[in-house]
């Protein structure tokens, strides 16, 4: 089974008008409600993937009942663990070809309610096989909370996916325990290295820095470039079809469930590759984020070329 854990999930709310005001009432019928957050995109993607997966973060209030009917209604399992403060609503207003974000900060995390998480999360472990671990923290949370994740899962040899971003990143790259897989954007890169990144041959020297000893794969995604992608010894440059892309929202948390469902599948090198980078693409080809159609895995497989170059 897969874990994923979504510390800060929100419901996801998308107003799409014809036409946005300011300063005045603004009246909308196409209205959409879904449980969000970076982690439950990623566990949508593995449900239609057919993978046996449980969601786990902390909910609470109406809008965390309303996430919790959400994953059951899906057959997700419910790792969840409640808290006093109120789940967050993220509100994305599309208009004229433009989309306005109000993001809510969530519930502030009581240090009681912290240490119960990482009590349920050390029993969680022992149920699964791969975890992910994706976004923010909420309130409360110190900066190295992830790093407390990292040291339980590596007490049970559990492999970890992480997909977070500046402090939280180099913190658990830091951490003893490292995750397995880590999958920085080029900008998430270049801010994680104080640098600016110009052309190919400055993402591989990137590579080569000692902040990534002992992570065995890291995928560095470039959006409609495809991807630069270590593992170990060996750094890969992935090309991806062009598709016309309907919403990319969540295609990197797709990348996330397709690497952590191939892991699942004892996919290895470029077949797993391959299955990772499609899950973005097909999500990009999707109107609903954290979405894929499984029909056409194959055929964006095939169309994926993967080359291995010369890290030295």
């Amino acid at each position: 089974m897969i874990l994923t854990v979504t510390m800060n999930p929100s419901v996801d709310i998308s107003y799409k008008l014809d036409k946005f005001s300011l300063d005045t009432v603004n009246r909308v019928n196409d209205v959409s409600k879904t449980a969000g957050g970076k982690g439950l995109n990623v566990t949508r993607v593995l449900h239609q993937l057919e993978e046996e997966v449980a969601a786990t973060g902390f909910l609470g209030g109406n809008l965390g009942d309303f996430i919790r009917n959400e994953i059951s209604m899906l057959g997700i399992q419910d790792f969840f663990v409640g808290v006093t403060g109120d789940t967050r609503n993220c509100i994305a207003v599309i208009h004229e070809g433009n989309q306005t974000e109000i993001l809510e900060g969530g519930p502030e995390i009581k240090n009681e309610e912290a240490t119960s998480f990482l009590e349920s999360f050390t029993s969680y472990v022992q149920q699964v096989e791969i975890i992910t671990i994706s976004g923010s923290l909420p309130i409360g949370l110190p900066n190295d909370f992830y790093d407390d994740l990292l040291k339980i899962a590596g007490a049970n040899s559990t492999l970890v996916l992480l997909d977070t971003k500046g402090e939280l990143l180099e913190n658990a790259l830091n951490s003893k325990n490292k995750p397995f897989l880590i999958k920085p954007n080029q900008e998430e890169l270049a801010d994680l290295l104080g640098g600016k990144f110009e052309n190919e041959d400055q993402i591989i020297e990137a590579l080569k820095s000692p902040m990534f000893e002992g992570v065995p794969w890291i995928v560095v995604t470039l959006g409609v470039d495809g991807a630069m992608i270590k593992s170990n010894a060996n750094v890969y440059r992935v090309q991806i079809p062009k598709v016309k892309a309907v919403n990319p929202v969540g295609s990197g948390d797709s990348v996330i469930a397709g690497f952590a469902a191939g892991l699942s599948r004892k996919l290895k090198g470029e077949d797993l590759i391959k299955f990772g980078l499609a899950m973005g693409v097909l999500n990009a080809l999707e109107e609903n984020t954290g979405h894929i159609n499984p029909e056409n895995i194959n055929w964006c497989i095939e169309q994926i070329h993967v080359e291995e170059i010369l890290l030295y």
